[in-house]
């Protein structure tokens, strides 16, 4: 299948915040890590280098493109690196099935990678020609059903609570009124005419993440996985949290700062330099959170 993609100036293998994780994590030769969120396989690339020549590495990603794209990159390093198309809310299940607890490390980079971006059929690009947002599309709701199919209440009450988006009644109402809608492309454009455009950030952008959220369940998702942690990771082991969105910060804040397995190692959270972001568009709202397991 030849997939389509747009020109973008954001290189498609950059993790966020590369070093950072390194020393939040301190891979170790003959330890396990796990990435729950493979992407592109930048970070497990640097762990897997890290913890030569023995280490071994479980990576997840539901995204099948992604996975793929991993497999070629981390092919050199054999069978030390173990690769599952799964979400990470199966982390402890999976993890076990492999051989994989106690673990040393957990990696959890949230959001969207640059390749799905980019790619045009995937829906998360506003310049894109479908509305789908599914990282896996093993998962029936897309966005396109939210924006085509919900009432207007429903959608502002999305838009509002997952995107802080002030606009959220206005944007709804031009929504509905504008139905059907097709695709990305539309939904971008009928936003901006409904509240203008002002300033650098594009006025669909809340809009889109709050879609993306509810459409791949990232939230309870989240809320779900981080219990797992203190079954999977074992004692003396790190868990580092990257998070692109103020209410997943809070929940991984809140978690590492109340629970009793453990010990938070970053009262605030490491975020990319100037030099990152320019680098790296995608680390503008990066957040690095740590913790190790008592």
């Amino acid at each position: 299948m030849n997939v389509k993609r747009e020109t973008s100036s954001v290189k498609p293998h950059v993790p966020v915040l590369p070093d950072e994780v390194m020393r939040a994590l301190t891979p170790k030769p003959g330890g396990t890590y796990i990435d729950g969120t493979l992407g592109a396989g930048g970070h497990a690339e640097a762990i897997l280098k890290a913890c030569a020549p023995d280490g071994r590495l479980l990576g997840l990603d539901g995204d099948p493109e992604a996975i793929q794209i991993a497999r070629d990159t981390l092919r050199p390093f054999g069978e030390r690196a173990v690769l599952v198309r799964s979400n990470f809310l199966q982390m402890k299940t999976v993890a076990v099935e492999h051989d994989f607890v106690p673990a040393d490390g957990v990696l959890l980079d949230l959001g969207l990678s640059s390749m799905q971006l980019a790619n045009l059929e995937r829906g998360f690009s506003f310049s894109s020609s479908s509305l789908d947002m599914r990282m896996d599309n093993r998962t029936e709701l897309t966005a396109l059903d939210i924006v085509n199919d919900w009432d207007e209440q429903d959608i502002a009450d999305l838009i509002f609570e997952y995107g802080e988006e002030r606009a959220s009644r206005k944007i709804a109402r031009w929504v509905v009124a504008n139905r059907p809608i097709q695709n990305a492309q539309e939904l971008a454009d009928v936003i901006e005419r409904a509240v203008g455009r002002h300033g650098k950030i594009h006025p669909a952008t809340r809009t889109f993440q709050a879609l993306r959220i509810v459409v791949n369940n990232e939230l309870e998702n989240l809320e779900n996985t981080l219990p797992q942690l203190a079954e999977v990771v074992g004692q003396g082991g790190r868990v580092a949290i990257i998070t692109f969105h103020s209410l997943e910060d809070r929940m991984v804040k809140n978690f590492f700062k109340t629970n009793e397995h453990w010990k938070n190692l970053t009262k605030h959270p490491l975020k990319p330099t100037y030099q990152q972001t320019r680098e790296n568009p995608r680390a503008r709202s990066a957040k690095l959170r740590v913790a190790e397991r008592k």
